[in-house]
């Protein structure tokens, strides 16, 4: 039976719109609040399921993580989805979420892992002067940008980028090697295989 997947997103969508460009079977699109990539799964045909933080305590130090990590781990696993691909998804979630998920959430990062974690991770790479970044698609952990990596794809830095110009390089890279790793993901998936196995794949993406 094919697995079935859920993709996170937060914002505008365009990683998600690369994943349906290239024919990623998509069961459900999960946001953690109103954005236009909701908009995109709707026009593709996908279900789109919000589950709001300002359900849980909105963005300030009264959100309750863990039970919104729970409550959307409870609505992915009664859809019966199996992986998870985050795009551009801005909540860190917690062991309960991972718990239903066990080494089945995937991530990309625009940095070439372990190098330059975080949340600015472009600015960071400018600002150390190196001549080249990219991306990183991985296996996400309760350690932020950890986890085992699956493929990455290498990128220039030109001598007058800025965080936008460079970003946006990256993410024309990011939008190739995201649906290739997770269409050899759900494959492997599909036929009982475990994603590490796609570690070895990915060398001829």
């Amino acid at each position: 039976m094919s697995a079935r997947l859920c993709v996170l997103v937060s914002g505008s969508g365009t990683i998600l719109e690369a994943l349906v460009d290239q024919g990623v079977a998509i069961a459900l699109v999960g946001a953690d609040r109103p954005c236009r990539g909701l908009e995109v799964a709707r026009a593709a045909g996908i279900e789109a399921l919000l589950v709001a933080r300002a359900d849980y305590g909105a963005f300030g130090a009264q959100f309750d993580r863990d039970r919104y990590s729970s409550d959307l781990a409870g609505e992915l696993t009664s859809r019966d989805i199996d992986v998870v691909a985050m795009a551009g998804f801005g909540t860190i979630i917690t062991a309960a979420f991972h718990d239903a998920f066990p080494g089945r959430v995937l991530n990309t990062h625009p940095s070439l892992l372990p190098d330059f974690k975080g949340w600015h991770a472009v600015g960071q790479a400018l600002a150390a002067g190196v001549s080249e970044t990219g991306c990183t698609v991985h296996v996400a952990t309760l350690a932020l940008d950890d986890g085992p990596i699956l493929a990455q794809r290498r990128v220039v830095v030109k001598n007058d980028d800025d965080e936008s110009s460079l970003h946006e390089r990256i993410k024309a890279v990011e939008r190739e090697l995201y649906p290739a790793v997770v269409t050899r993901v759900m494959a492997a998936l599909s036929e009982g295989r475990d994603i590490s196995s796609v570690i070895r794949e990915m060398e001829d993406v």
